[in-house]
């Protein structure tokens, strides 16, 4: 749980800037590639995380972020999910900033119960991690290169 803004700034930064990274490591092309039929695909992954980013910040944590609308389509363009992802991920930076280590402590109503904006906000950055790891395995079964997100990727250790 975060109760200094400045850590939760910092994690959100780079954990954000890799989940850009992945989502513009996507072609078009593969943008409904999955694992299985009827399982998430790439494109679905990258909408949901610019979605559910937007929506914890703003109707959870009470963050004034933009969000796409819950039945609002896929994008068929990565181009375009990842101009969204970045201006949500941008706003959730500068929202943030404005809150104070009280505000951390806050009492809200998350997804289980009663939560604190603190574990709110570490929940949006797990969420993130999770999905983002889905992301890079489906991305090598797809074919396409991997980001380096928490280090050096395979492809780039090889001499």
């Amino acid at each position: 749980m975060y109760r200094v803004v400045e850590d939760f700034l910092q994690d959100w930064h780079e954990n954000a800037g890799a989940t850009l990274n992945v989502i513009k490591a996507i072609t078009d092309d593969k943008l409904n590639y999955s694992i299985v039929e009827g399982h998430n695909s790439l494109g679905w992954l990258a909408w949901h995380l610019t979605g559910a980013a937007g929506s914890i910040s703003k109707h959870v944590i009470g963050l004034d972020v933009p969000c796409p609308k819950r039945d609002e389509p896929i994008p068929s363009s990565v181009v375009e999910i990842a101009h969204r992802y970045e201006i949500i991920a941008n706003a959730i930076l500068k929202e943030a900033e404005k809150l104070t280590a009280e505000d951390l402590l806050a009492e809200v109503q998350g997804f289980t119960g009663p939560t604190t904006k603190g574990k709110m906000l570490t929940k949006l950055i797990v969420h993130q991690t999770h999905h983002r790891g889905q992301m890079t395995v489906l991305l090598r079964q797809a074919g396409l290169n991997v980001p380096p997100v928490e280090g050096p990727t395979k492809e780039m250790q090889r001499s």
